[in-house]
């Protein structure tokens, strides 16, 4: 009777090892996963981040060089507001760091990422399109207040090539629109690129610590 229940015993501590073993191997995996999405995403952060402080360097030297009045105002303008974006993203790639890094729960962890990231992408394409009809006003206001001749809209290009004002406010408005739609689908594009696809395996990976 002892012997039989040796046996059993046996037996059942050779059927456990393996199990253990694989859930071992699974928890490697996810962790091995979920550290290959958050190092795309700085990837991607930093990426954006090299961008910007090109598109800073660019405004500039148009900002301080340029012989035009209006044109050293607007890009004087968004090399501060550049500015500012880059002092976002280098908070958001300082926070992932210190999420993924941290000794909290990696689920936890992993959520706060992905909320911090996706709220980024949110607000990001909402700026981005606010900023369309705001830097058409903006840099037609200049044009008109720029002392230069040459610059001046009513001496412009514009008005030397459309014969009317109604032409001129048509020519304009689907310009606008063609603009608008060009930036909604690159700027949806790009994002996309960038931080929704690692996003979206981000989320599996959150799915499948849960499970």
């Amino acid at each position: 009777m002892e012997l039989d229940e040796l046996k059993s015993q046996l037996l059942q501590k050779l059927d456990e090892v393996p199990t253990t073993k694989s859930e071992l191997d699974i928890g490697g995996m996810l962790k091995k996963n979920t550290q290959s999405v958050i190092c795309k995403l700085k990837k991607s952060l930093w990426i954006e981040i090299i961008c910007c402080i090109i598109f800073i360097a660019s405004f500039a030297f148009v900002g301080l060089f340029s012989k035009h009045w209006s044109l050293r105002v607007y890009f004087s303008t968004f090399t501060i507001v550049c500015l500012i974006f880059l002092l976002v993203l280098y908070y958001l790639l300082t926070r992932i760091r210190q999420l993924s890094n941290t000794s909290l729960p990696i689920k936890n962890n992993l959520q706060l990422i992905h909320s911090i990231i996706k709220e980024y992408v949110k607000r990001s394409f909402q700026f981005t399109m606010a900023l369309i009809p705001i830097c058409m006003i903006y840099s037609f206001w200049l044009g008109y207040k720029d002392p230069s001749d040459e610059i001046h809209f009513t001496e412009g290009f514009l008005s030397r090539h459309l014969s009317s004002p109604q032409k001129v406010y048509l020519f304009l408005g689907v310009y606008m629109v063609l603009l608008t739609i060009g930036v909604y689908y690159f700027t949806k594009w790009y994002l996309k690129k960038l931080y929704g696809n690692y996003l979206q395996q981000l989320q599996t990976c959150i799915n499948e610590l849960e499970e």
